[in-house]
């Protein structure tokens, strides 16, 4: 029998890991989703008290350089490289073994970090002349966002010790403590930057430092928050360096790829910035706002899976596993494409309601609600690529196969630039919003026909199966929902109070005929996730 027959067989239902990790990204997602709306408060904050412009487009390009590292660093190339080599020490080697390799990691990191920390701070003009060339035309505008870099570039070192931290409870199966600890970023942002931005222009300097000041509160928070939790697990940390530890050289081998093709992300956000600084002042906000409310779904359906299924997948990958591996990466991926598409249907329709809401008040305007619901809009179209894509790279970690999303990478970097040189002079800031959900697209269809390769064949019957379920259900929603929001439009234009529970009824009510459709239509991963709920409210 051939392997692909078999692995047809063998996912005639969910795969025997489903349930684990749908328990896991449950916790995860109550985790991320108490983080990502704590995000979005720190965004209604930025939006009262400095709209989209002059200091928030500052902002938002001094914050993006130090992150353009922590994207690599913090939850890309050593946070995936980093579980991959821990599991594998977790589960063939002792815990004393597992531990040195902790320390050495740790070590090593926080030393390279502190280093570029302090290359990014002294060159920060020239990176940020390079990053937002068009800024130099506004009168002060590149001085603010250098100063705002220098502050906020120490966050990284944070940020990266923080996700080494994450992988190693992952591993031990934690996961809420890792996953809230983000909200406590938000929360020291929120707290420390609002106290400080309210503080600063009486002692002369710009208030938006002082939320400059509160991101570093926020990221050294994210670090700390998990110590507790790591300690129990019987972890001590002493400063141990080894060059030539194999655990640590596994590590950058792995890293190295992979930095590389992360590195493609990077180029496409270092692209996107300088054509959207190069746009009508407020482009860079109102990309920025939209984007953050799109990484909600991103956050909750997409990562959290991710880091439920990393642990699981790096196991199956160090048993030789192959059938359990394949059958668990499919019904992930159905899992997240069940819960992103009906989302991206959510967000375009109530694309304006949503953010009118959320960001119209202070400073805000209802051009700037306008604007930014257009580039939610195009954002939302990728929203199913970009998660499927978090559930797919840990699957090349576990084969210790990075080579091909390299490649794939730096196709979307070649894509981006052409699909945006073509639209910005029509879309302006649209364009680059549609380009980036067409890129995520293209290199999630890469990608899987990269993996059904590699993985010699997984159940595209079952795989189609469940999308065809879901698509039919999220048809018969957007129906429901686009007839509720026209009844419902003088509700939604109307003060917060009114506007509140409009947009909530109108998101319960939606979400709510979605799940009823798609149980009549027996999806098993979604039964299988309700009787997990069920279970526990009896409990």
């Amino acid at each position: 029998m051939t392997t692909q027959s078999t692995s047809r067989k063998t996912l005639e239902k969910p795969s025997a890991s489903t349930g684990k990790i749908a328990r896991s990204a449950g916790a995860v997602s109550g985790a991320v989703m108490c983080s990502r709306v704590l995000g979005l408060v720190r965004e209604q904050i930025f939006a009262g008290m400095f709209g989209a412009g002059f200091a928030y487009d500052a902002f938002v390009v001094a914050f993006r350089i130090p992150n353009l590292l922590r994207d690599l660093f913090g939850e890309g190339a050593l946070s995936a490289a980093f579980v991959t080599v821990f599991s594998d020490y977790d589960t063939n080697r002792g815990a004393e073994e597992t531990w040195k390799l902790a320390c050495t990691v740790i070590t090593f990191f926080a030393i390279l970090l502190s280093c570029l920390t302090l290359l990014g701070m002294y060159f920060a003009e020239p990176i940020v002349g390079l990053l937002a060339p068009d800024f130099s035309l506004v009168d002060g505008k590149t001085e603010l966002t250098t100063l705002l870099t220098k502050i906020m570039f120490p966050f990284l070192i944070f940020v990266a010790l923080a996700a080494v931290v994450m992988g190693m409870l992952n591993t031990k199966g934690k996961f809420f403590v890792p996953a809230i600890s983000s909200a406590f970023f938000n929360l020291g942002s929120i707290i420390g930057g609002v106290s400080l931005a309210l503080l600063f222009p009486k002692f002369g300097y710009p208030a938006i430092a002082g939320m400059a000041w509160g991101t570093l509160i926020g990221g050294l928070m994210q670090l700390s928050i998990q110590l507790p939790s790591l300690y129990k697990t019987g972890f001590t940390f002493t400063p141990r360096l080894t060059f030539k530890d194999s655990g640590l050289k596994r590590i950058l081998v792995l890293m190295l790829p992979a930095t590389i093709g992360l590195s493609a992300t990077q180029i496409n956000i270092f692209v996107n910035t300088n054509f959207a600084s190069s746009c009508i002042e407020g482009s860079v906000s109102w990309l920025n706002y939209a984007f953050r409310l799109v990484q909600l779904p991103i956050g909750v359906f997409g990562v959290a899976f991710s880091i439920a299924a990393m642990p699981v997948l790096a196991r199956c990958a160090a048993k030789k596993d192959m059938d359990s591996l394949r059958s668990t990466f499919t019904s992930s991926l159905v899992m997240v494409f069940s819960l992103t598409i009906p989302a991206t249907a959510g967000l375009v329709i109530l694309a304006e309601p949503i953010i009118r809401l959320i960001f119209e008040h202070g400073a805000f305007t209802a051009l700037d609600t306008t604007q930014t619901a257009a580039a939610l809009t195009y954002y939302a179209y990728g929203l199913f690529a970009y998660s499927a894509v978090k559930v797919m790279v840990p699957v090349f970690y576990a084969l210790n196969n990075t080579k091909l999303p390299v490649i794939g990478s730096f196709l979307a970097v070649a894509a981006n630039i052409v699909l945006i040189t073509l639209t910005i002079s029509q879309f302006q800031h649209r364009a680059i919003a549609l380009s980036t959900s067409c890129v995520m697209i293209l290199n999630f269809l890469f990608l899987g026909g990269v993996l059904y390769r590699k993985l010699k064949g997984y159940s595209l019957r079952y795989l189609c199966s469940g999308l065809g379920k879901i698509l039919l259900s999220t048809l018969l929603m957007s129906a429901c929902l686009w007839w509720l929001k026209g009844w419902a439009t003088p509700y939604l234009l109307g003060p917060i109070p009114v506007q509140l529970p409009t947009v909530f009824s109108l998101i319960f009510i939606g979400a709510a005929f979605y799940g009823t459709i798609l149980h009549t239509l027996r999806l098993p991963e979604l039964d299988l996730i309700t009787s997990k709920i069920g279970q526990r409210l009896k409990k």
